[in-house]
């Protein structure tokens, strides 16, 4: 090991309100995709300190949960000023360690900020039903109970916003929560952690966060005192998730990946249709999984916007997400740019062109650097248009009419996300109604939905029956009761009445 890595700082695991060392003892790097430098090194934790996290967190759940509503949505109206006021802090440490420029890091954390304000609403999100005289003098109440102890599995791709995806709603229903970041990028949750921790006001055992990888994930999905999973990553993995933990009697929630398509017709505004195409597909060098990664042009439509799309893609520069002249930034990790470059290989070698060669940019040697990619010619049965490749490449399809479009999406294993770009009403209610995909935007180039709407993705992009965040989020942490109740007496008879009868 050399000097520089043993003089690294080590980071902790952060468990019933303090920082402690993990029991594990494997360590990986952190590392800047930009420049390659060395940030941190982050303990591989075991199923021993996901033991310790759970232990605390089942002890703070009796107290919490007897907080009231109001108590809690004002902890996280308290909160959100904090969030607020570190927006900039938050956002350079996401473009440190993930790599986006920085203003895609700042609107990210500006996400993760109305996350929090969303779940400020649960004195009114997480009532109940009350019905009166469901027979006669018999009425019926259903109310909301927390689930228990919750934990997240978060992505690399957006350290600041997926974790609080679950975090806020979680405790707002007055459940504890283990967090564990993506060990690619475990720096942005640290702050927050702190953030948290300075900002006080939380019981110990609360919110705690277990850093770590395989072990940490299946110590969550095996540990009986865990009641509720959220995970976000590949389909893959996602899978494997849902299944596990539903096995194990865990409440589960699943993203996972995504081929999102963004289908233009012959009377869209081009202009404005090519800067939403850009955006969606090169904005966070495509690490999204709501990234636009195929484009299916149809009719006319192809010519004027290739014409555009070319020669804009070709502009944008690309290096240092703190640089204010970079568009796009590295991808996360140098493996992940050999994985990207050999899928851009692939789809040359089955027959597309390259309108947009990103294979060699001009940065840093050292940083993890593919540059915006535009594969043209594609075929919809090529695995450049078929598997999430996670990276800045776009895939450009030719369609005859919207029905064959239509076809192409619909003939993806995924559905999370996809756009159409037209001033046909009438397009846009035939899409939207025919499409088998959750998010569709519509001359939006990335469909995500705001935080107070469920991020809803179809077929193999989530497993499980309640989305993440928006009223979906409050399904997902809570347990409904319901009670039947019937009094005998009618208020006729007792000790009380009869008292008030005589002071008449």
């Amino acid at each position: 090991m050399s000097q520089a890595a043993i003089d690294t700082r080590l980071l902790g695991n952060y468990i019933n309100g303090d920082w402690r060392p993990a029991l594990g003892g494997e360590q990986l790097d952190v590392t800047n995709p930009a420049t390659g430098e060395l940030l941190a090194r982050v303990p591989l934790s075991g199923s021993a300190d996901v033991d310790a996290a759970v232990t605390a967190a089942r002890a703070a759940l009796p107290a919490w949960r007897s907080r009231s509503t109001i108590e809690r949505a004002r902890w996280l109206f308290g909160f959100r000023q904090v969030l607020e006021a570190h927006q900039d802090e938050i956002a350079r440490s996401v473009t440190r360690e993930m790599g986006k420029t920085f203003p895609d890091a700042r609107a990210e954390v500006g996400r993760a900020i109305e996350m929090v304000e969303a779940a400020t609403a649960v004195p009114q999100t997480m009532q109940g039903r009350v019905l009166e005289n469901v027979a006669t003098a018999v009425d019926c109440e259903t109310f909301r109970q927390p689930v228990g102890v919750c934990a997240a599995i978060a992505p690399f791709n957006f350290p600041a916003m997926v974790p609080f995806w679950f975090l806020p709603f979680a405790i707002a229903c007055g459940n504890t929560f283990i967090l564990k970041p993506s060990e690619q990028v475990p720096l942005t949750q640290e702050l927050v952690f702190n953030l948290i921790h300075e900002h006080g006001g939380l019981p110990e055992g609360v919110v705690n966060l277990v850093n770590g990888s395989v072990d940490v994930v299946n110590g969550i999905l095996d540990h009986p005192g865990i009641d509720a999973v959220s995970f976000v990553g590949s389909a893959k993995v996602a899978a494997y998730v849902y299944e596990r933990a539903a096995a194990n009697g865990k409440r589960v929630q699943a993203l996972g990946g995504a081929k999102n398509f963004m289908v233009v017709m012959p009377d869209a505004v081009i202009d404005k249709t090519v800067s939403n195409i850009i955006g969606s597909a090169f904005g966070a060098a495509g690490q999204r999984c709501m990234a636009g990664s195929v484009v299916i042009a149809v009719g006319d439509a192809k010519a004027p916007l290739m014409e555009q799309l070319v020669a804009r893609t070709e502009q944008l520069s690309v290096g240092d997400g703190l640089d204010g002249r970079t568009d796009v930034g590295p991808v996360v990790s140098c493996a992940s740019r050999d994985r990207i470059l050999q899928w851009i290989d692939r789809g040359v070698e089955a027959g597309a062109t390259l309108a947009v060669d990103g294979r060699r940019p001009a940065a840093n040697p050292d940083g993890a650097f593919v540059g915006p990619t535009i594969l043209d010619g594609v075929s919809p049965d090529m695995d450049v248009a078929q598997e999430e490749i996670f990276g800045p490449v776009l895939s450009v399809i030719h369609a005859g009419s919207l029905d064959e479009a239509i076809d192409i999406v619909n003939a993806s294993r995924y559905g999370n996300g996809t756009s159409i770009f037209t001033e046909s009403g009438a397009a846009v209610r035939r899409y939207r109604h025919d499409v088998e995909v959750g998010m569709i935007g519509v001359n939006v180039g990335v469909a995500a939905p705001v935080a107070f709407f469920p991020f809803s993705g179809w077929k193999g992009s989530f497993f499980g029956d309640l989305h993440a965040h928006g009223q979906d989020a409050v399904e997902f942490y809570t347990r409904k009761k319901t009670v039947t109740s019937r009094f005998f007496s009618g208020g006729e008879t007792g000790r009380f009445f009869t008292e008030q009868g005589d002071r008449s």
